[in-house]
């Protein structure tokens, strides 16, 4: 091939890719790269399979989750527990937290990487309260009677409390097998308090279960309006709403992913 054909055929590749170069410019512009992880914290009474029925569907949306396995020995190991996966990510992170995991993430999302939080039928504490108080002023709703300490002064739920209380809107067979993976849960953390309110300075999300028999829906409902939180209100939902609407779940935590 003679110099001239060489010429001729370098000057067509640098027309070709300059032709090109634009719009794929522009198509990797307008095309968005989601570095948001979902960092998903449980509550007393649970483990991180609870989330089981949220994981796949954010992960079918292209999400990054992670649920953390709180020790349930106490609020400050709570905290250090889902501080260590936070720490961990590269991105932002999109911090969900039910029940008791609503005190963990108030006093765990103090990085810089919190996107947004969202408390699934959870505690929002202030500064200097402690969860044995929030609720002192609303209905004592049925299960927390039916709490069983032990001689070391840690509490369970009774299966059939658990069925009738903390799941009751999903099959008993399922929620019993969910009472089986409960840890033990101290009762001296319900007096421990919040030193720092993450919601303060973060976009907050609130999914209220509507029949919640462990924390009161209009506690929950006042929370949400403290946080001034985007709320979805679950009608008929127990406080296991994770596990009987992850959709409506999902929805909400995909929200605060995207926003």
């Amino acid at each position: 091939m003679n110099k001239s054909i060489k010429r001729t055929l370098l000057a067509s590749v640098i027309l070709s890719a300059a032709a090109i170069a634009p719009a794929f410019a522009q198509t990797a512009a307008t095309t968005p790269v989601n570095d948001t992880t979902v960092v998903l914290v449980h509550g007393a009474f649970a483990d991180g399979s609870s989330w089981s029925g949220v994981i796949p569907l954010l992960q079918a949306k292209g999400v990054k989750v992670i649920a953390v396995q709180n020790p349930l020995s106490s609020l400050a190991d709570d905290v250090a527990a889902a501080q260590r996966v936070i720490d961990a990510q590269t991105g932002k992170v999109v911090l969900v937290g039910h029940s008791w995991g609503g005190a963990v993430i108030t006093q765990a999302g103090v990085s810089d990487k919190i996107k947004a939080l969202v408390y699934v039928a959870a505690f929002a504490p202030s500064e200097g309260q402690a969860l044995g108080t929030v609720g002192k002023d609303y209905p004592l709703p049925p299960g927390i009677p039916t709490l069983k300490p032990d001689a070391n002064g840690d509490l369970t739920l009774p299966d059939e409390s658990y069925i009738a209380n903390f799941a009751q809107d999903i099959p008993a067979k399922t929620a019993k097998a969910l009472a089986a993976t409960q840890g033990l849960f101290p009762a001296k953390a319900f007096g421990e308090q919040i030193t720092f309110a993450a919601w303060k300075n973060k976009p907050n999300y609130y999914v209220v279960a509507g029949n919640d028999r462990m924390i009161d829906p209009g506690l929950q409902r006042d929370f949400a309006k403290k946080l001034q939180a985007v709320t979805t209100v679950v009608p008929g939902a127990s406080h296991s709403v994770m596990v009987s609407q992850p959709q409506k779940v999902a929805d909400v935590i995909m929200t605060a992913v995207n926003r």
